[in-house]
């Protein structure tokens, strides 16, 4: 993509930083069993050790109800992301996670740390040999949609992901 001088270019979508959040809230606790809307709140220590749990409740999740594995191995890539994320860039005690399942085609996860939220800079591509800094490029090209609530509307920062097929 050529680019106007003096102009940077960026890989991540116009989607990043966006802040409409598309999760419906919680099912009421009357919902039916056979309801197209499935959804769970999860939280975790703010530990490494965190991230494989958060994988594998994910993993179950999607398994029991009924979701592609493309979704279900896509939603194990991102919660593990954001998790991490999460963890190494805040002091959280905690992270809490939600996952909802729209009908058999589409999962929505949210993950909110303790932080202050992502800083006001694009991502920007890492060194080849960096360890580190692939994170939100690795959302963007597996999210379908993506997007930060700001902490002034919640509880720390909300990182949230919308995956489908």
């Amino acid at each position: 993509m050529a680019s106007a001088p003096g102009k940077a270019t960026s890989t991540v979508s116009p989607l990043h930083g966006t802040t409409p959040l598309p999760l419906p809230r919680p099912l009421p606790a009357s919902a039916p069993p056979h309801s197209t809307r499935r959804g769970e709140r999860f939280e975790l220590p703010a530990l490494a050790a965190s991230v494989a749990a958060a994988r594998s409740r994910i993993a179950l999740r999607a398994g029991h109800w009924g979701l592609p594995d493309t979704i279900r191995d896509t939603a194990e890539l991102v919660i593990s992301e954001l998790f991490t994320n999460a963890i190494v860039h805040t002091d959280s005690d905690v992270v809490r996670c939600r996952i909802e399942a729209t009908g058999a085609l589409r999962l929505l996860i949210e993950v909110t740390d303790q932080g202050p939220g992502l800083t006001k800079r694009a991502p920007h591509p890492a060194d080849a040999d960096a360890e580190h800094g692939r994170g939100l490029l690795l959302l963007d090209a597996l999210a379908a949609r993506w997007g930060v609530i700001a902490p002034d509307r919640a509880t720390g920062c909300t990182v949230w992901a919308e995956i489908r097929p």
